[in-house]
C-alpha cells in the first residue's frame, strides 16, 4: 500500500476541525503547524508499522506520545480548554491509526 501522507494529513486536519467545532478558528493555526512539523515523523511511524519494523505496541505508544504532545500544544498555544484539545488530538491521530490498520487489515 502506497501512503499519501499529504492526504492523510489533510484527513487528520479534517478530523480535528470536526472535533473542535466552534473552536476550530482558534485551533486551526496550531493544528496546521503541528501537523506540518510532524509530517516526516508520522509518515515514518506509519511506514515502519506497515512494514513490520515496529510492533503494534510500540506504534500505539508512539501514537499516545503524539496525542499528548498535540493536545498540550493546542491547549497552551491555542488557548482552548483541555477537553477540546484532547478530543482534537485523539481525532487526528485516530485517522493515522485507521490508515495503518487498513493497510495491515487489522
Amino acid at each position: 500500500m502506497k501512503l499519501d501522507i499529504n492526504e492523510i494529513l489533510a484527513d487528520m486536519l479534517g478530523a480535528m476541525k470536526s472535533s473542535a467545532k466552534d473552536d476550530w478558528p482558534i485551533v486551526k493555526k496550531s493544528a496546521n503547524t503541528f501537523i506540518q512539523s510532524k509530517k516526516d515523523r508520522l509518515e515514518l511511524l506509519a511506514i515502519m508499522r506497515i512494514s513490520g519494523e515496529i510492533t503494534e505496541d510500540f506504534f500505539q505508544k508512539r501514537l499516545e506520545d503524539e496525542k499528548e504532545i498535540l493536545a498540550s500544544e493546542l491547549h497552551s498555544i491555542a488557548i482552548v480548554n483541555k477537553v477540546v484539545a484532547q478530543n482534537a488530538a485523539n481525532a487526528a491521530l485516530k485517522v493515522l491509526e485507521n490508515v495503518v490498520n487498513t493497510a495491515l487489515k487489522i
